[in-house]
């Protein structure tokens, strides 16, 4: 039986957690059915991590996280805690198909490669941590111009293979497509026999603000093998969106912020 101590420690703990990993402020009342303390033991605990700054309350009255959260995002590597958290779905996509799979983040127009799990194939291996490419060529690329994360380009695009897609019309329709499935791909767009798939990471509002990818040679990946590679990764993307406070319930959005310009993109990460 835990001593009187560590029980109390253990109870502010579980009461942490659940105002910190909810998307919404949490009312007393819900925190009291949630973990089912009495509401002296709750309203005492709560008294403790505010005066810590590890919890406070908005204007109606509901709890969310301190500013000591506020505090220790502004001090951290955010993109670091991102690719940690996500490692091992890139390691469990990795063994699953094998091939190189890719965490990458949207940065104004660009893209930022975060995180690589090399595939197990000599064929198709390539570290694409340092590389740039035109994000129309990219499915990472089309995945953010599909939710608004970067700009959509204006006017021609560059050709890289006879099957980049190179009008703002071409492109616009990929991109209803990839709405439409949830995720995106780029066969052959970037380099003749690269064929890449990637799927949306959101946050707690619903916004994609990273994508998981996966990449190989057309000699494994046929266009028949795409929502076979698909699928495993829209479920670990899904899976890596709820550790970040997605609710299931909730549907991507568009970014607003991106949405409305419309500025060529400048670099992107893997295909």
């Amino acid at each position: 039986m835990p001593q009187a101590g560590s029980q109390a420690v253990d109870r502010a703990a579980a009461l942490l957690v659940s105002v910190v990993e909810s998307p919404e402020p949490r009312s007393f009342t819900s925190l009291v059915d949630e973990l089912g303390l009495a509401r002296s033991t709750t309203s005492r605990l709560l008294q403790a991590l505010e005066r810590n700054k590890l919890v406070q309350r908005d204007r109606t009255g509901g709890f969310r996280a301190g500013s000591v959260f506020a505090t220790f995002a502004i001090r951290h590597d955010r993109l670091a805690d991102l690719a940690e958290l996500a490692q091992p779905s890139l390691e469990r996509l990795g063994k699953l198909s094998g091939e190189t799979i890719n965490l990458a983040v949207p940065d104004g127009e660009e893209i930022v490669q975060v995180s690589q799990v090399d595939g197990r194939h000599v064929l198709g291996a390539m570290n694409w941590l340092d590389v740039d490419v035109p994000a129309h060529c990219s499915a990472v690329g089309k995945l953010f111009y599909a939710y608004g994360a970067i700009p959509l380009p204006t006017g021609d695009l560059p050709r890289r293979t006879p099957y980049t897609l190179t009008t703002a019309t071409a492109l616009a329709a990929d991109l209803e497509s990839v709405r439409e499935l949830g995720w995106a791909s780029a066969y052959e767009e970037l380099e003749p026999g690269l064929v890449a798939v990637a799927a949306p990471v959101r946050d707690a509002n619903g916004l994609v603000i990273a994508g998981l990818s996966v990449s190989g040679p057309i000699l494994r990946i046929t266009r028949r093998d795409l929502p076979r590679i698909a699928e495993p990764l829209v479920a670990e993307a899904d899976r890596l969106s709820r550790r970040l406070g997605q609710p299931t319930t909730t549907t991507t959005r568009t970014n607003p912020s991106s949405g409305a310009r419309s500025r060529r993109a400048g670099k992107a990460g893997a295909a």
